[in-house]
């Protein structure tokens, strides 16, 4: 006789601690209780399971037979609050790198992650150096300003480069870059969703545009030559029936919400936490080398990304508790880089960590952030240009930062920051 099929129980307290924008401010408090009283939890009705602590989202990532990274639903809320997942049509682009299971995964990630390699990335430094100049040099004249214009615009001149798209084009970039993480954000009503939609196909032209262009330009060996862009790479790999066309595009779609939206993300973190503690600031300055463990506390601290989806291949457990095929998991990066079971002083930003980049904020395993050296390099720039050039920096307590309405993403969409110029 079969035993009683055991559910996770219902997510603590009520929806409104997941997705009202208090808790998407503040949302340690909720990952606190989750990973003490239900480190498995169902939101509503939705087949939906909050995965909060550390072991148990490695244990998930672990077991690639059970669970799939693609990306068939999105969970969203109606207007009258009751939580539901809006289907997303499979077009053959949808299951690329982040999202894609073997063996296309390691199809896709072996095409574009040389484009990525740390000393691909290094050779960037000069130029990101030189972006991020331009960038502060009106801003610090000024006293500072909206931060947020700073942190957005350095990672979508860093993508369009490594992608080989017009740089004249950054404004139209750092928009798309924006929009996988509204896709995500679960605020958005369906009609929303449908517009953003329309807007990721006028995207899609833009790419597959520009694609083409760099069809049947292999270098002598065939191959593009190592210095070509990641679109040239793209599109070799269809010429050689790698991919199709459409996962090329995908590919590209994704690299604006990997390498766009999430270093726009910790970039303007980083901004804030320096903002927040002068004592901090001060340290950094007088001790530069300490700041690239900084950005990793940041990264732990304050993950961009909050989650990714799992969905669920066939009848199993987790936890003791029974999942059913097609459920969801969400696996909360956020609460498992707060989990006091890993971490010493969770909560702390500490620049004396042993292993600073042992965390989950550029997810973990065989799905881990192939542009992080790329961000990380980023972020190290602008936090050495906004230390060096300036003497002081505070927040504007007149304008409060403002992060984006979002369950996914952390970023701040404002963040007024006053300095005194070096």
């Amino acid at each position: 006789m079969r035993s009683q099929i055991v559910r996770a129980p219902f997510m603590p307290g009520s929806l409104d601690e997941f997705f009202d924008r208090h808790a998407i401010e503040y949302p340690d408090r909720l990952y606190e209780v989750l990973r003490s009283e239900s480190p498995v939890a169902r939101v509503g009705d939705t087949g939906v399971h909050l995965v909060a602590t550390w072991d148990l989202i490695d244990e998930v990532l672990q077991r690639e037979s059970d669970f799939s990274a693609n990306l068939t639903g999105v969970l969203v809320r109606a207007d009258d609050g009751t939580p539901s997942i809006f289907p997303l049509p499979d077009l053959g682009g949808n299951h690329v790198i982040a999202t894609a299971d073997e063996p296309d995964h390691g199809v896709h990630r072996a095409i574009a992650q040389p484009r990525l390699a740390p000393k691909v990335v290094a050779a960037l430094e000069e130029r990101i150096v030189g972006w991020t100049h331009d960038a502060f040099g009106p801003w610090v004249a000024a006293g500072g300003g909206d931060f947020a214009a700073i942190a957005e615009l350095i990672p979508a001149l860093a993508v369009a480069h490594v992608l080989g798209l017009p740089a004249g084009d950054v404004s139209r970039h750092r928009t798309w870059a924006m929009m996988g993480g509204d896709i995500l954000a679960g605020t958005m009503g369906p009609a929303q969703l449908v517009k953003l939609a329309t807007e990721s196909g006028q995207m899609a032209e833009y790419l597959g545009e520009h694609l083409d262009a760099h069809a049947g330009r292999a270098g002598a060996n065939g191959a593009p030559p190592s210095d070509a862009p990641m679109l040239a790479s793209l599109a070799f790999a269809v010429e050689q029936g790698s991919i199709s066309r459409i996962q090329a595009i995908g590919i590209a779609v994704v690299m604006f919400g990997a390498a766009g939206e999430s270093t726009a993300a910790l970039i303007g973190s980083c901004g804030l936490r320096l903002a927040e503690s002068p004592d901090l600031a001060a340290t950094l300055r007088a001790e530069p080398e300490l700041i690239p463990r900084f950005i990793e506390e940041v990264v732990r601290l304050e993950s961009p990304f909050k989650f990714h989806y799992r969905v669920v291949k066939l009848p199993c457990t987790l936890a003791g508790y029974e999942l059913e095929a097609g459920d969801r998991l969400l696996l909360l990066w956020a609460s498992a880089n707060r989990d006091p079971a890993h971490f010493e002083e969770p909560d702390v930003l500490r620049l004396d960590r042993r292993h600073p980049k042992q965390h989950m904020g550029f997810g973990r395993g065989g799905h881990f952030c192939i542009g992080a050296p790329l961000a990380r390099l980023e972020a190290r720039v602008v936090v050495e240009q906004l230390l060096s050039r300036t003497q002081s920096l505070s927040l504007d307590r007149s304008n409060p930062p403002s992060y984006a309405n979002s369950i996914f993403v952390r970023r701040l969409e404002s963040v007024s920051i006053l300095v005194a110029p070096a």
